[in-house]
């Protein structure tokens, strides 16, 4: 088929550097510009430097966008809302937006929230993505199988710990190797931004369930990577929690249900999802890990983009795990 032309913008951070990185060896892909205000001119390995060697691309402060198929937003959150309202984007020009600007559903507009697991028929039909977050992404798939059987009664309590990356590239405190490394610490307990959006996909399969989301993220001293633990009361049998999720994600290309207590190697650097289930009393406990800059990010934009062109929703994101 004709290669999917696409442009890129807000394309110096951690999530572009990664979604470039999955464009360059995607095999139905050119990318047309890169842009970027503040580094127009500069080579894109200059910022990107895991790229040498890997691509001639310059960044641009000029937008071609009739020459594009596909439109990835990168900007931060806020930007993407005034790009699209500063900007004639074609009619025909798919756009996937990795900021928070459209995750929530409104009537005033049409972005599709970008979760394959729980909306792959929409995506596949959708002009406009919002890429879930990345705390999101793994907290809903842990509690999604449980919500298409109306089975969440009680409050969710939920530890995510997220590797340095997930702050972004522009430094601050908590960034510095000296503070971050050794070290873990909490952060906007009960208040993060991802719980409007994972309350909203727990209750497009459960609209009754109002109960509370206690979400405490912490800190790693680690780069990249989400290691989630979900626990609430279940009157599922371990077996019967483990027949549940297996049979909802059977058709999930990148989510993957184990026995075996996982580790967070085994997903950074892919766009893969492991979950793991243990029963304790009346208690459930779900273990979700991923990579927050792919599965939770680029990873995922990809999958959304091969969704919404027809193609397999693999292609470009077969990645191999670190492990050691």
């Amino acid at each position: 088929m004709q290669k999917i032309k696409i442009g890129v913008v807000g394309s110096a951070g951690y999530t572009a550097g990664e979604l470039l990185r999955i464009l360059l060896n995607h095999p139905n892909v050119e990318i047309v510009f890169v842009h970027s205000s503040s580094n127009a001119g500069n080579h894109v390995s200059e910022v990107h430097s895991g790229l040498i060697g890997e691509t001639d691309l310059f960044f641009t402060s000029e937008l071609a966008l009739h020459a594009i198929d596909a439109l990835f937003l990168c900007s931060a959150h806020g930007d993407s809302k005034k790009f699209i309202e500063a900007n004639e984007i074609p009619q025909k020009v798919k756009i996937i937006d990795l900021s928070t600007d459209y995750r929530a559903k409104d009537k005033n507009h049409d972005f599709v929230y970008g979760l394959p697991e729980l909306y792959k028929e929409a995506i596949k039909q959708a002009q406009h993505v919002a890429n879930p977050g990345c705390f999101a992404t793994g907290i809903e798939i842990a509690l999604l199988p449980l919500a298409s059987k109306a089975l969440l009664k009680d409050e969710v309590h939920i530890h995510a710990i997220t590797g340095s990356t997930g702050a972004g590239v522009k430094p601050s405190p908590t960034l510095h190797f000296s503070w971050r490394e050794s070290n873990i610490s909490m952060y906007n307990a009960f208040t993060h931004r991802h719980l409007q959006e994972i309350r909203q996909s727990i209750n497009e399969l459960q609209p009754d369930f109002n109960q509370p989301l206690n979400l405490i993220p912490l800190r790693g001293d680690f780069t990249r990577g989400i290691y989630v633990t979900a626990y609430t009361k279940c009157d599922l049998s371990l077996e019967e929690a483990y027949a549940l999720y297996r049979s909802y994600y059977k058709g999930a290309a990148f989510t993957f249900v184990t026995d075996i207590n996982p580790d967070l190697k085994q997903v950074v650097n892919t766009n893969k999802v492991i979950l793991y289930l243990e029963k304790h009393g009346d208690k459930l406990l779900i273990v979700s890990i991923i990579d927050n800059l792919l599965k939770g990010a680029s990873g995922q934009a990809v999958q959304n983009m091969n969704l919404m062109f027809g193609l397999d929703e693999k292609t470009g994101l077969i990645l191999k795990a670190i492990g050691f």
